[in-house]
């Protein structure tokens, strides 16, 4: 697939099949990963690819933990509450996904039963949990070179067919995941990339969240037009 059509046709999936992913397909898709840019050369990233028992006892471990405590439990920063112009993405991201999977948005019942779909990994058959070197945590660089890794690794999948929604809620109880995928202790766990087969009629699979445009984006200075 040509480049700019996969970046601009790359879904969030969060219906899966239950079909696994061949090992062959998932060491194509992380090498490709690997081949992305990092500061220095650096390359800090690990990822730890789960699935069967081991995923999970990581699904019910951190979901029931979450519902105990109500409080996460991550080795990185959160990032609290969204305000302003980013809560407005937000909400209006919520609402286009709510909407495909015919949620009501005053059914707290029906948007528990979604965020529980997302502790759960929305039930995808496979997990790369991402990670960065503890010696080099406190660079925020690592942090970038890392999602430039995920990015390349959800863009390679997609071009495999295999689907893929980048995942903060399954690492909420990361006590839980790094014992249940046995993550050694000189890495600290970032994030997780639910991955498997689009599920078909699954319409939240279908949702294309709204972009801003280059002129919200961009500012230039020097040019002659």
């Amino acid at each position: 697939m040509e480049f700019q059509q996969l970046v601009f046709e790359r879904r969030s999936i969060r219906g899966y099949k239950p079909d696994p992913v061949p090992r062959r397909v998932l060491d194509e898709i992380i090498e490709v990963a690997a081949q992305s840019p990092s500061s220095m050369n650096t390359q800090p990233w690990h990822v730890h690819v789960v699935t069967g028992d081991v995923l999970d006892r990581i699904r019910t471990g951190n979901t029931e933990r979450m519902l105990a405590t109500g409080k996460p439990d991550r080795e990185i920063r959160g990032h609290g509450r969204y305000e302003g112009q980013h809560r407005e993405r937000q909400k209006r991201v919520a609402a286009q996904l709510f909407e495909a999977a015919g949620i009501g948005w005053d059914d707290k019942a029906q948007r528990q039963d979604w965020t529980m779909r997302g502790f759960r990994q929305f039930d995808a058959p496979v997990s790369v949990i991402g990670c960065i070197d503890r010696a080099v945590e406190d660079m925020t660089e690592s942090y970038f070179d890392l999602g430039q890794f995920v990015h390349a690794m959800v863009l390679a999948a997609w071009d495999r067919g295999v689907g893929a929604v980048i995942n903060g809620q399954g690492i909420m109880q990361s006590s839980v995941v790094r014992e249940e995928a046995s993550i050694p202790d000189d890495q600290v766990i970032v994030i997780t990339v639910a991955m498997g087969y689009p599920l078909d009629d699954f319409a939240a699979n279908d949702v294309v969240s709204e972009r801003r445009s280059v002129a919200e984006i961009a500012t230039y200075r020097g040019f002659d037009d």
